[in-house]
């Protein structure tokens, strides 16, 4: 191999990757919910979602600053996802 195609980039977390690691967020929340916890992520529109296992979901902010137990404080309820 020639020292050109040695130093050519290389993008090891492609689209193969990317579509593995969507699928397994999905996996894991749905495992999650299904086990009966609370899920936080950040949707595609870049807010922090929790989603309750009975479906409810909240936008919601994160206040590091506070105690464990209360550190996520609602900012609204999001209408339920369809399906």
């Amino acid at each position: 191999m020639e020292l050109e195609q040695m130093m050519e980039p290389v993008n090891i977390l492609g689209d193969d990757f990317a579509q593995a690691a969507a699928e397994a967020g999905l996996h894991a929340r749905i495992e999650a919910l299904t086990a009966g916890k609370v899920v936080v992520y950040i949707d595609d529109l870049d807010r922090y979602i929790e989603e309750l296992p009975d479906g409810r979901r909240f936008e919601v902010c994160l206040q590091p600053e506070t105690s464990r137990d209360s550190h996520i404080r609602v900012l609204r309820e999001l209408p339920p996802v369809n399906g």
